[in-house]
């Protein structure tokens, strides 16, 4: 793609790289195959190539009505990142949305109630502090709030979650002897002394709406000898900042949890999250903080850390495969799930490219995978979208639930907390699939 950006874009450090990015594009359009907003509206400007063709034309010459214009088709993207596995020229799509969403918030306004939204969620969804309020709180008014943000608030822990929250707790003499770490325990064997670490991320909204999930990660590591720790100060990745195109806030955020994260990671041998929203984003670290000379050599020693929970759990399971169990082993007296229908959030397929780790472990443990069309296309979560663009996220969740159900499944896996929540209506149980592991030790 031939390019003429403004000599103030080539002047900084983000507008010199959305030249290289732009210049990558070949216009082939395949892009738009992939694209859940293109398939719904078959609009080019709510495609791909059309968002690039927007954002290069704020780049080459700033404009009021082209920002506003720019800013409803970016709005509308899911950052779903389908489009980077589809095209041929390496187009890192993702990374130039991040600087076409900046540019936007500088060159366009919103209204005052778009622009209070926006900053609400910005400061209170990746609050630990806050967002367990707002939560409990919204529970009581939900049936006087807007429809899409009354689905998007959070019910209640599932009551199929197999261990409680309770279980999820800090051991006070461990803190004690090493008052730097916060460590999880479980009903499981605890670990020898030498043991492995791993550095479990609890996540900002998933330690609220589904603790259990945690639990299970903490039972399951420890009978495998990994002990698992966690930093008590760390907060949200700043991946739901970066989306809201809220740049600064963004990186104070990784700049604070690096902060929470550093002290810890001589002690261990991964940094591990169950959400691969935030994987995504912690393995992205060192590009996002490249040109922060405090930060950028504690950030690419981070990211390089990063493991999702499927890279660990399928590592460990080739270096030691447990006897055989009866997948319904760890739920007790809960329903007996033959047939899963496995649900791969876009920031795992796209995002971080791990494909088959879970659908492996999955039929190891003895499930039964049911089929799932259209897999590649995003459920409509994405991060804020379904409270931001209710009604594109809506027809999203109804067709993604339609393919997820056909196969007649006993029952739903995911591994992101923003698509358990968005899918969560569904009249088949959904949870993350760590949970349907049997223990090792079963």
């Amino acid at each position: 793609m031939e390019t003429q950006l403004s000599k103030e874009s080539l002047a900084s450090p983000s507008g010199r790289r959305a030249n290289e990015i732009l210049r990558r594009c070949v216009h082939c359009g395949l892009c738009n195959a992939t694209c859940p907003t293109y398939q719904l509206l078959g609009d080019e400007l709510d495609g791909p190539r059309g968002r690039i063709y927007l954002i290069k034309s704020l780049l080459e010459a700033p404009d009021p009505d082209r920002a506003a214009t720019a800013q409803t088709h970016l709005d509308r993207c899911l950052t779903c990142r389908a489009c980077e596995t589809t095209c041929p020229s390496g187009v890192a799509y993702g990374e130039l949305l991040e600087i076409g969403r900046e540019v936007v918030e500088r060159q366009a306004a919103r209204s005052l109630w778009q622009g209070l939204v926006r900053r609400w969620l910005g400061r209170v969804a990746p609050s630990i502090r806050w967002f367990p309020r707002w939560a409990a709180l919204g529970r009581w008014v939900r049936w006087a709030l807007p429809s899409g943000l009354a689905d998007a608030l959070p019910r209640r822990p599932s009551r199929l979650a197999v261990f409680s929250a309770d279980e999820h707790r800090s051991s006070p003499p461990a803190a004690a002897a090493r008052p730097q770490l916060g460590l999880l325990h479980s009903e499981a064997p605890a670990p020898a002394p030498s043991a492995r670490r791993v550095l479990l991320l609890e996540g900002c909204v998933q330690r609220t709406v589904t603790p259990a999930t945690n639990t299970a990660v903490v039972r399951y590591l420890n009978a495998r000898g990994m002990e698992t720790v966690t930093a008590q100060e760390e907060g949200c990745c700043g991946g739901l900042n970066l989306h809201l195109g809220q740049t600064g806030q963004a990186r104070r955020a990784m700049r604070r949890n690096l902060d929470a994260l550093t002290p810890l990671l001589d002690q261990v041998e991964w940094i591990v999250s169950t959400a691969s929203g935030c994987g995504l984003t912690l393995k992205d670290y060192g590009r996002l903080l490249a040109d922060d000379s405090k930060y950028a050599a504690q950030a690419a020693r981070a990211a390089a850390m990063m493991r999702d929970l499927a890279e660990v759990v399928a590592e460990l399971d080739s270096e030691e495969s447990p006897r055989a169990a009866d997948p319904s082993a760890s739920r007790g007296a809960a329903p007996t799930w033959r047939r899963v229908a496995w649900h791969s959030p876009c920031t795992l397929q796209h995002g971080q490219r791990i494909n088959g780790l879970v659908e492996g472990l999955l039929t190891k443990a003895g499930y039964e995978l049911a089929p799932v069309k259209d897999a590649h296309l995003c459920c409509g979560a994405a991060g804020t979208y379904s409270i931001l663009e209710p009604e594109l996220a809506e027809r999203l969740k109804r067709n993604k639930l339609a393919s997820l159900l056909a196969g007649q499944p006993d029952i739903i896996a995911t591994a992101n907390i923003g698509c358990q929540m968005h899918l969560a209506s569904a009249d088949r149980p959904v949870v993350h699939w760590i949970e349907l592991l049997p223990s090792p030790t079963a």
